[in-house]
């Protein structure tokens, strides 16, 4: 089985499958250029996308399938969640996938998605890179980043003259328990 190399360039997005080798893997890497780190960018809502890299191989597999096996890389800067300081994260992932020409049907002819596994997708003419890429990435974001030593704090409010409300009265069985000392107490 022989090996064949995508041009390594910035302006592959999507590959048709009928364009490479039907013998063996096609390996891909690829840097996005910078009109599509600003779509990435804007897609995932980030402050900043400095530079994204996909790269592996493609093959041919059982016949009709085609696997992917490939690293998703990204430098992203995020928002911190409580001072809106700028977050920069290094992400790095791992990607699988089977691309599957006959997926498992229903007797209507509508695709039996429970029975496919996380990284199985029907088969099309091409292969949409940037957006596994793009996938890859968003998965990996830290949902809540903070900046370094960012905390919260507990804040407390009340009119003049009334006893503040604290995060501890509001458990739900904060004033049982209150109730319950005071009775032990008597």
């Amino acid at each position: 089985m022989t090996s064949t190399t995508l041009p390594r360039n910035t302006d592959v997005r999507a590959v048709r499958l009928a364009d490479l080798s039907q013998s063996g893997p096609t390996e891909f890497d690829i840097t996005f250029a910078p009109t599509d780190l600003l779509d990435a960018q804007q897609t995932l809502e980030l402050v900043k996308l400095t530079k994204m890299r996909f790269r592996g191989w493609l093959a041919p597999t059982g016949g009709s399938d085609w696997e992917l096996k490939a690293e998703a890389g990204a430098s992203v800067v995020q928002s911190c969640v409580l001072t809106l300081a700028p977050v920069k994260t290094r992400i790095d992932e791992k990607i699988y996938r089977l691309f599957r020409k006959e997926m498992p049907e229903f007797e209507d002819g509508s695709v039996n998605e429970m029975v496919l596994e996380d990284f199985e997708e029907p088969l099309e003419a091409e292969v949409d890179l940037f957006s596994l890429a793009v996938e890859a990435v968003s998965l990996a974001l830290p949902p809540y980043p903070r900046a370094d030593g960012a905390e919260l704090e507990n804040a407390v409010f009340s009119g003049d003259g009334v006893a503040p409300m604290t995060d501890e009265d509001a458990k739900p069985f904060a004033s049982l328990a209150a109730l319950k000392d005071n009775l032990l107490k008597e």
